[in-house]
Parts: C-alpha cells; structure tokens; sequence
C-alpha cells in the first residue's frame, strides 16, 4: 500500500497580475508569504522505513526557493502569468525530473487561499 508524505516549506516573492483589468487589485504589484507543501507518494522502504527521506525533498527544492524567494514572480523567464495555479504547475514542472513519487503540491497564498496541482501533461 501506497504512503505519501510531505515536507512544508515558506517563502516571500511578489507579482503582478498584469493580464487583469488595472482595476483589479491583484492588478497592482503586491506580494504573499507562501506556503508550499512538497508530497511524494510510494511504498515504503522496509530498510530505512521511508516512502522518502525528507532531506531529499529539501535537496530538491532548495534551488526552487532560491529562484523565488523574495523574487518578483513575473521576472522568472519560465513562468507566464505568475498566479498560485501556475506557481504550482512551474514548482511541478522543477521538481518532477529529479524528485520520484512526486504527487501533489499545495500553496498557499494567505492564510486561507491556495492551490493543490496533481500533474499535468507528462
């Protein structure tokens, strides 16, 4: 039977959601504290007792965080309009090839709004 795990991670980046109308408010340049949570699913290993150790997730994603981490999203060359649904694709889309059992990625944006992403076209 399948066990799926997670690592939580933060960071702060702004954006601007320039494809809005100006008089949207998300329209204006402002920022968010994410929230990221990293879940890997597998079986797990009866040697270690892990579907996966957590320092992998951490390895995998500390390049991610340094790519957004108090970073104005809209600059980042890959990522078209940088909203929490497309976030969470582009963090997918990073950690995918070098992270086996990658399930699902939650963010959040405040406190009560957020995105989960399962994958997308392989």
């Amino acid at each position: 039977m399948e066990t799926e795990v997670f690592k939580e991670f933060r960071f702060e980046a702004a954006h601007q959601l320039t494809h809005l109308p100006p008089s949207h408010k998300c329209y204006r340049l402002h920022g968010h504290s994410y929230r990221v949570r990293v879940f890997v699913a597998g079986l797990v290993c009866p040697e270690t007792g892990f579907v996966v150790d957590f320092a992998e997730i951490k390895e995998a994603m500390t390049p991610v965080l340094e790519r957004l981490d108090h970073r104005l999203l809209n600059d980042i060359e890959d990522m078209s309009h940088p909203t929490t649904e497309n976030l969470a694709a582009w963090i997918w889309g990073q950690l995918k090839p070098s992270l086996g059992g990658l399930s699902k990625i939650e963010i959040w944006e405040t406190a009560t709004c957020g995105c989960v992403y399962r994958g997308g076209e392989e």
